[in-house]
């Protein structure tokens, strides 16, 4: 039986959250989704919980966040090092969005904001073959970031890609940590709004046509479902 421990590092807009839940609440029913059995624990640095010590957490999972991980907060730095610990010490560990660029910025990678923009609504995704984690030749998932990892760590293999994100899924090389940039948790009906939360501010042309691709089938099951997996190994120390 997994035991994930859940850092919320941003919340769902109120207006939102009480339809959708947090995105705690969207992991959880991801993880569940693959195994009813799991534990998941939350740990909110919004509501100011302290991080907890890594080495006695089986399985760590970052959510995304509207912050950007260059953006210099007083949370940030403690967070890095957070990351470095369980990276060191092997704990299962995956990053969402946010979490993806923080894992990669704290383990030595370059994230800023792209100069393609906002990538909003289904994004299809490249997958390397026999990267051990993700089956397929490719994955379609909602995405909602203009920050993108640009440089990985030295560490880290790209097993997901596309034009728009050429680093979109990361494993390292410690066999514990893996990061993509898209959300897997996301319903179709949260992809929807996170459209909706760009109308006016990015052109009305990306608004629309991420609002038609969000017609074809996203591919969250199998991706979330590959991630739970993945937080439930154990690696000997």
């Amino acid at each position: 039986m997994a035991r994930i421990t859940i850092i919320e590092t941003g919340q769902v807009p109120q207006k939102y959250r009480e339809q959708h839940g947090s995105f705690p609440d969207m992991f959880e029913r991801m993880v569940r989704a693959e195994d009813p059995t799991a534990t998941v624990d939350v740990v909110s640095i919004p509501n100011g919980d302290a991080l907890p010590d890594p080495g006695k957490l089986e399985a760590v999972l970052i959510t995304g966040a509207a912050a950007g991980v260059y953006d210099g907060l007083d949370w940030i730095a403690p967070l890095e090092d957070f990351v470095r610990t369980a990276y060191a010490n092997k704990t299962p560990m995956v990053g969402i969005c946010f979490g993806h660029q923080l894992i990669a910025q704290a383990l030595g990678g370059t994230v800023r904001k792209s100069e393609k923009g906002w990538g909003i609504g289904r994004h299809v995704y490249r997958v390397l073959p026999e990267n051990g984690v993700v089956d397929g030749e490719e994955v379609a998932i909602a995405a909602s970031h203009q920050d993108q990892v640009i440089e990985p760590p030295n560490d880290a293999l790209t097993i997901l890609s596309s034009d728009f994100t050429p680093h979109a899924g990361l494993l390292y090389a410690n066999g514990t940590t893996l990061t993509v940039q898209p959300h897997p948790e996301f319903d179709l009906e949260f992809a929807e709004v996170c459209c909706e939360l760009r109308d006016g501010k990015v052109p009305d042309t990306v608004v629309a046509t991420a609002r038609e691709s969000l017609a074809q089938p996203l591919d969250s099951a199998k991706l979330g479902g590959a991630i739970t997996r993945f937080l439930a190994r154990r690696t000997a120390t």
